[in-house]
């Protein structure tokens, strides 16, 4: 929402205000249904004072999918893009979208395209978001392009959703085991401690080594808590730097089972970014530009670099593809076949499929061997530190009835 400053007359005299509009026009509409007629008016640039505060500036996916598929629909229905907007603006669940929705209104009516209103968003519109949206003013055809970014957002959300859920039972398991071997070690073994030490006698290494760690716990918590905290803010610190990103992203890629699942993911996400961006008319310099931003994965993303490269040297697209071991030959026939038939963007939807497939069989496979390995390993962990308890005292049963 902006603000404007005026100067206007009413019924008796000169005066001048603020107001808030979402455009020029709407806050000169404003002023008029409260009689007065505005003599100047002029937007206040936008300030940490003065701009709107807003918590959590960014829309859920969900929302984002929802309003594509009715955008589209409206569009084929006949509704102007002015008018839809307006309509969806007062529909829409999410409150931040529906604000942004009402700005572009304003900005439409004053005879802005949509993309370039909607590129004045960049949280919740990202670049390739906008270049979709300006390929389908290009050629005319805006229901089509609406219908294909829900279509390319739905399966990445959903190919996203499958492997999330493929790694939160693993994490949620694994907070538990350290909850429960931390509450061991600190507040049940502890108690057992002057108990063996009255026995006197020689304790189980085992019951040395459980002691030994619940002693260093108790010790050393708030060290403990600090290396931890230490380790996770230089993760995130080595992540946002570039050059160790990629390192990162390349270690990723050569994990056991994760590395598969990513690696199909985001061939995926590609497939499927530039098969929606090609048929939307999209240059395929300026969607292989796109990509790069958006695969997710620094090792693949320099691969579809220098197959940009190439492409504008009059090479071959796929042969950078074809040489990296970070992509299957499946991709780069694909692609290939694509070129020759003039065909890119079908061969490449194929191909999203099919690794969107395999991300949901893979993920599966995946819950399927790691949930035994995870109840087999809390068992472990919780029978080491209980064993090392019931031995002792066993003995120590052993020693009372001999006495």
């Amino acid at each position: 929402m902006a603000r404007f400053k005026y100067k206007g007359r009413n019924r008796q005299k000169i005066v001048t205000g603020k107001i808030n509009a979402s455009s020029r026009r709407e806050a000169m509409e404003k002023l008029n249904d409260d009689g007065v007629r505005v003599i100047e008016i002029e937007e206040i640039p936008e300030s940490f004072l003065t701009k709107d505060i807003s918590f959590g500036g960014s829309v859920k996916v969900l929302h984002l999918i929802v309003f594509l598929r009715q955008f589209s629909t409206l569009l084929k229905a006949g509704i102007t893009v002015v008018d839809a907007t307006k309509l969806l603006s007062a529909q829409t669940e999410s409150k931040i979208l529906s604000k942004v929705l009402k700005q572009v209104e304003g900005d439409l009516r004053e005879g802005q395209t949509l993309s370039e209103t909607l590129g004045k968003h960049p949280k919740i519109f990202n670049s390739l978001f906008i270049n979709f949206v300006k390929a389908g003013e290009i050629s005319g055809t805006m229901e089509e392009t609406f219908d294909r970014l829900s279509v390319h957002y739905e399966k990445q959300y959903r190919t996203k959703q499958k492997f999330i859920s493929a790694i939160s039972y693993p994490i949620v398991v694994g907070f538990i085991a350290i909850a429960v071997v931390i509450f061991l070690l600190v507040g049940v073994v502890p108690t057992f401690v002057s108990m063996f030490d009255g026995f006197g006698g020689e304790l189980p290494k085992i019951t040395k080594f459980v002691l030994g760690v619940s002693d260093f716990a108790k010790r050393y918590w708030i060290l403990l808590i600090l290396i931890l905290l230490l380790l996770t803010f230089g993760l995130f610190a080595l992540n946002k730097n570039m050059k160790t990103k990629y390192y990162i992203d390349l270690i990723v890629l050569r994990l056991p089972v994760i590395g598969l699942i990513v690696q199909k993911a985001n061939i995926a996400r590609m497939s499927r970014t530039l098969s929606s961006m090609l048929a939307s008319s999209v240059s395929i310099l300026q969607a292989l530009a796109m990509v790069e931003k958006v695969i997710g994965n620094h090792v693949m993303a320099e691969v579809i670099k220098k197959s940009r490269v190439s492409l504008e040297e009059g090479k071959s697209l796929a042969k950078p593809i074809e040489e990296h071991w970070a992509f299957p030959p499946l991709v780069s026939q694909m692609i290939v076949i694509g070129e020759e038939s003039g065909s890119l963007d079908t061969m490449l939807a194929k191909v999203a499929d099919f690794y969107e497939n395999e991300v949901d069989e893979a993920t599966e496979r995946m819950k399927a061997l790691i949930e035994p390995m995870m109840i087999v390993f809390l068992a472990g962990l919780v029978g080491v530190i209980v064993t090392s308890i019931v031995i002792p005292m066993f003995e120590i049963f052993d020693n009372i009835q001999n006495y």
